[in-house]
């Protein structure tokens, strides 16, 4: 048995594109930025921020009533201000990026699952 010590292996490179594992090997693809997944992403995580800064989705400003079928607008309650005539601050960015990464993954792993991607 040999020992390693920390100096080699703190030399080696850490990114590795292939890695051996009981399955097989593992293969990690970068595409472009033009990708059709990067594309996807961009698409779905645009359009909910579209819909939340024009008033088609629910915000922290706007919220629907008992119904549902209306938006709302409402006193800012928490406190939070935005300089955006429409009210759309960093809480809304936030919930509705992470809104519209979760519909991409969703495509994504759909369409792969499909073998359409």
């Amino acid at each position: 048995m040999q020992a390693v010590s920390c100096k080699a292996t703190l030399s080696r490179p850490a990114a590795r594109t292939a890695r051996v594992s009981r399955r097989g090997a593992v293969v990690v693809r970068a595409d472009y930025l033009g990708s059709t997944t990067n594309q996807i992403m961009v698409l779905s995580t645009f359009l909910p921020l579209v819909a939340g800064r024009f008033g088609l989705a629910p915000t922290s400003t706007r919220h629907t009533n008992q119904s549902g079928i209306k938006l709302l607008p409402e006193e800012k309650s928490a406190g939070l201000v935005s300089n955006d005539p429409a009210g759309f601050n960093a809480v809304d960015v936030l919930a509705l990026g992470a809104l519209g990464h979760i519909i991409g993954v969703g495509v994504i792993l759909g369409l792969r699952g499909t073998g359409n991607l």
